[in-house]
């Protein structure tokens, strides 16, 4: 019993101590708490302290800098100030001198408008007695001539227009006559000249290709079973085969010349061959257009070369050698740009011009007649804008433009280039005239000449180089003959196309008749 009692105690003793020991580490953690805590404080008051001084000293930096920032700009604005007063005196100071030299001015104005006043004053009484003197003058010769003076001022008027007229007619002959002597001396040495130097021969033109035939049997051939051959032909050339009652040809016609070359030589192997069927029509194209394309090529670089021309692109060169299987009236346009471009280049040297420059115009002049037939628009222009494309010299644009007047020319180059292709456009044989174009031309003449006043009759002579007009004697007079042909000559040039040039002759004659009885 007293080992429970003395366990118990033993038990409450120990118990007892736990809760003291427990009261006591309490309590001591909460005394080392209070001065960390208080430790903590004094830190933070520190350091607040701290960051007060050192906010205070900042503030105190920024507020100098900004005073001495207001202050400089204070002093700038003044500075300013006062250098817009000092203009602004110096402006009112020569406002103030220009204002009293404007005074002064005016001053010197109104005395000057006061002196013309008084000069118009002076005048207008002077002219006042001109006028009276004049008119008593004229009274007096009224008068004395019995002529009132609009009888007078028109017979002084008609002898004065007659005297005008004859010395107007006799000075018009005498300078035409003068320049055509002059002119025609020193164009006859220029073209003997170029033409001495160059010769071209003269070709027939074919709108059409006709192909003989070794027999009428080879014309059932070509067209094949229920017409396959033609109709290959003509898709892979483009061109119009006619088979008529010709013996022994068919007829190609095509305006493209090289689909019309084409078909010529296709049809000339077909029929030397004797293998015609449409495979073989399509291999044979196809090779031929490829000679042909060579051949082209190969004709505009020996155009090039023979002109003396350099850097010309290879596309000009294809587009040159295309002109070769074209034709204008009866004229092969390669060979007349070549011969235009000799003429201009041997003009140009003797005028003292870009020899180099007048052989590529030339040469080029006629190029869009290469594809005239693929593309909307005339030759000239067509041409002027592929040379354009390719970056050739304004001066050559203009002049293959204005070659035939389409177009204002703005250099020399293209009136020698508008006379060069007349020239070999227009020498004999260059080119074959219709018979529908000449009789045209005639009655275009005759027609002009006759529209004149005064005019009896006219008459076209030497193929349209000649029109001889015969007037009346009593409605134009010798110096009024000069005059018309003048008149008829600039109307003749302003409507017609033609060649070379036309002889205007006026015959004026007065006949005298009387019979004896």
């Amino acid at each position: 019993m007293e080992m429970y009692i003395w366990l118990g105690a033993g038990l409450a003793v120990g118990i007892g101590a736990g809760l003291v020991i427990q009261f006591l580490v309490t309590k001591l953690r909460g005394n080392r708490m209070a001065r960390e805590a208080e430790t903590l404080k004094k830190d933070a008051e520190r350091e607040a302290a701290q960051m007060l001084r050192e906010a205070r000293v900042t503030a105190k930096s920024d507020a100098m800098k900004i005073k001495d920032e207001v202050e400089s700009e204070l002093k700038e604005r003044r500075r300013e100030v006062s250098q817009q007063e000092k203009r602004l005196a110096q402006k009112e100071e020569n406002l103030e001198r220009k204002g009293d030299s404007l005074d002064a001015k005016i001053k010197g104005l109104e005395r000057k408008e006061h002196d013309l006043d008084a000069l118009k004053e002076r005048l207008s009484q002077k002219e006042e007695e001109l006028r009276k003197t004049i008119s008593r003058q004229v009274d007096e010769l009224e008068r004395i001539a019995s002529l009132d003076r609009e009888t007078a001022k028109s017979m002084i008027l008609e002898k004065l227009k007659g005297e005008v007229e004859n010395e107007c007619g006799i000075l018009i002959r005498d300078v035409l006559d003068e320049a055509k002597q002059r002119a025609e001396r020193e164009s006859q040495q220029l073209l003997a000249y170029v033409i001495q130097r160059y010769a071209g021969d003269c070709t027939y033109e074919r709108t059409t290709a006709t192909i003989p035939l070794p027999s009428d049997e080879m014309k059932g051939r070509i067209i094949g079973r229920e017409g396959r051959n033609i109709r290959a032909l003509e898709a892979a050339t483009g061109v119009n085969i006619l088979i008529d009652d010709t013996p022994e040809a068919v007829v190609i016609s095509c305006f493209d010349p090289l689909r019309k070359e084409t078909a010529r030589r296709l049809m000339e192997k077909l029929i030397s061959d004797g293998r015609i069927h449409p495979t073989r029509i399509e291999e044979l194209v196809k090779k031929i257009r490829k000679e042909i394309d060579e051949e082209v090529y190969d004709a505009g670089e020996r155009a090039v070369l023979d002109c003396g021309l350099q850097g010309v692109p290879k596309p000009l060169i294809s587009l040159l050698g295309r002109l070769q299987f074209r034709y204008s009236f009866s004229q092969n346009v390669l060979k007349h740009s070549i011969e235009t471009a000799a003429f201009m280049g041997t003009i140009a040297a003797e005028l003292g011009l870009d020899e180099q420059k007048a052989r590529r115009i030339g040469l080029f002049h006629d190029l869009g007649k290469a594809v005239d037939h693929e593309v909307e628009g005339t030759h000239a222009q067509i041409g002027a804008d592929i040379l354009r494309k390719h970056g050739e010299n304004k001066d050559v644009v203009n002049a293959v433009a204005a070659h035939h007047g389409e177009v204002e020319a703005t250099s020399i180059y293209a009136i020698l280039a508008n006379a060069c292709d007349a020239l070999s456009a227009s020498r004999p044989g260059a080119r074959s005239e219709t018979t529908e174009l000449y009789l045209k031309r005639l009655e275009q003449l005759e027609s002009i000449a006759g529209e004149f006043s005064g005019v009896e009759s006219c008459f076209a002579l030497q193929a349209g180089r000649e029109v001889r007009v015969v007037v009346q004697p009593e409605k134009v007079s010798e110096a009024q003959a000069q005059v018309l042909a003048r008149d008829i000559c600039l109307r003749i040039e302003k409507e017609m196309n033609y060649p070379g040039q036309i002889k205007v002759t006026i015959i004026r004659e007065t006949r005298s008749v009387e019979y004896a009885k």
